[in-house]
């Protein structure tokens, strides 16, 4: 436009008069400007926006590979602490072979039993390889959910417990999965659902392994506490569309991709979606554990 004007500017002023076209020129030139302006501002918020999506990128594989830390610490610990076992035993059959030989067959099998469970604990690390962190706490067991249990009823969480099917003996790595699901899966219940949500855990035991469902009815509860019917609030609150969601949209976040990480593990499948009107639901289902049992018997969740 700049060059037009410039090629043709005494034929405007003939046509127009100066003061025409002085106005017309200080017009293209605001024209020119704001076009410029806008540009420079579509640019930076391009610039912006992809700086945004970056950051929420590297906060997201940050948090994935905190979440991978965590299992591959708890797990080399468990590792660690077998292989100090399996020394432990081979120390002592020197002195179990003069008091009682018979004996030390059945040592020899217990040492050959941690042993394989602990190479199936290292090979499962080295899936999910990175550098770990420290850690001395103990790790929880099935017997933790117990205190598990209590302590999320006296944060506000009412939770009921149900067992069904005669439970099987699992290794510590299995055991401490089991317990970190559902230590992710009460504190979203009560995150999202809030006080007064009712969760309730079912742990169905089959011949070779088992089944965890966690359903919460956090939007039901909403409802109670706003003073409003629980079933008047589910009309209102959710649409045919809303169940189509649920049915089909995968559910993502940081919590969910640890349980399931934590689950496929050890074989096992993780599913997660909202209920409309009603809360949410997980379940994980381990097909087979048969290849990780090992003695003495733990007690199963919730038990005393």
């Amino acid at each position: 436009m700049d060059e037009w004007i410039s090629a043709n500017a005494m034929f405007l002023v003939l046509v127009l008069g100066p003061s025409a076209v002085l106005l017309l020129l200080f017009t293209v030139v605001l024209l020119v400007a704001w076009v410029r302006a806008r540009s420079r501002a579509r640019r930076t918020a391009f610039d912006r926006t992809a700086a945004e999506r970056e950051r929420i990128d590297l906060e997201l594989s940050l948090a994935e590979q905190t979440g991978r830390l965590r299992v591959i610490r708890e797990l080399h610990e468990l590792s660690v602490h077998a292989i100090s076992t399996v020394i432990s035993r081979a120390d002592g059959i020197r002195y179990t072979a003069e008091r009682d030989p018979a004996a030390v067959a059945r040592v020899a099998e217990a040492m050959a039993e941690t042993a394989r469970a602990t190479q199936a604990d290292l090979r499962r690390v080295m899936s999910v390889v990175r550098e770990g962190e420290a850690s001395v706490e103990p790790h929880p067991q099935l017997r933790s959910t117990r205190e598990l249990f209590s302590l999320m009823r006296d944060s506000g969480l009412d939770v009921v417990f149900e067992e069904h099917g005669k439970p099987v003996d699992l290794m510590q790595g299995v055991e401490l999965t089991i317990y970190r699901i559902l230590q992710e899966a009460l504190a979203n219940a009560l995150t999202y659902g809030g006080v007064g949500t009712q969760a309730r855990v079912s742990v169905t035991w089959s011949a070779d392994g088992l089944q965890i469902k966690v359903e919460d009815d956090g939007a039901r509860a909403a409802a109670r506490r706003e003073g409003v019917d629980p079933n008047d609030a589910k009309a209102r609150a959710y649409s045919l569309d809303d169940d189509l969601r649920a049915l089909t949209d995968e559910v993502t976040g940081q919590g969910i991709r640890e349980m399931r990480l934590r689950a496929e593990l050890y074989g096992g499948i993780l599913t997660a979606s909202p209920v409309p009107g009603v809360g949410f639901s997980l379940a994980v289902v381990f097909p087979s554990l048969r290849s990780t049992m090992t003695a003495p018997h733990t007690p199963s969740p919730g038990s005393a």
